[in-house]
């Protein structure tokens, strides 16, 4: 993104919810957009405070939007996994059952782990009445690859006992961008990787949206 800042974020809408693609695309604009405006004037990552206004600041463009449709927030539901990422520090922004994790050392980390709701199959929204179960994380630096999935993805990528996240699935993902030449977004790689996540083979061990984004330092 330029300065030597990264950012990412997946946003699953909720599939109960009438308008939850429209909530997960409006949670990646409206982030996207207050990080960009923000590298461009600071070198720091932003402070705790600055990403909960960011936050409220989402919250309230849904609920306007809702009134002018005459429907509620809860229609535009959707999780949230976001990850900024500068030389020195990494800030994770989390709610719902999506997940990051990283690599250090040669060995996969989860630094945000899915939550799910109190009852069974419901988890966490932005849009949650009163203030929404926002996790936020700052992590040291000597991470050197990180990858942000949705929950039909963590079914695959990580082991629910043991709370850990399977290197033999992740080893073999980002060896062909680890090894890559290119920077941004990959083009080729990422053809072939969403043509994986839509096989038979994938879809038969989940039946959730999938969606995955890898990042790799070296």
């Amino acid at each position: 993104m330029g300065n030597g800042f990264i950012f990412a974020i997946v946003a699953d809408g909720a599939g109960s919810a009438t308008f939850g693609a429209y909530g997960a695309w409006l949670t990646c604009r409206c982030l996207s957009v207050r990080f960009r405006e923000w590298v461009r004037k600071k070198s720091e990552l932003p402070p705790d405070e600055k990403l909960i206004d960011w936050i409220n600041e989402l919250r309230d463009q849904i609920s306007a939007i809702a009134l002018q449709r005459q429907t509620t927030s809860r229609q535009f539901a959707t999780t949230l996994a976001a990850i900024f990422i500068a030389k020195n520090e990494v800030v994770t922004l989390h709610v719902g059952d999506s997940a990051i994790v990283g690599r250090k050392d040669k060995a996969w980390q989860v630094l945000c782990w899915p939550e799910n709701g109190e009852y069974a199959s419901s988890t966490y929204f932005v849009t949650d009445p009163f203030k929404p179960r926002l996790n936020i994380v700052r992590h040291p630096s000597g991470y050197d690859a990180f990858a942000l999935f949705s929950d039909g993805v963590g079914d695959l990528a990580l082991s629910y006992v043991k709370q850990t996240a399977h290197s033999q699935f992740f080893n073999p993902m980002f060896h062909p961008v680890d090894t890559s030449s290119g920077e941004g977004r990959l083009t080729e790689l990422s053809d072939t990787l969403s043509a994986y996540l839509a096989s038979p083979a994938v879809c038969e061990r989940t039946d959730d949206d999938k969606t995955l984004i890898l990042i790799s330092k070296r």
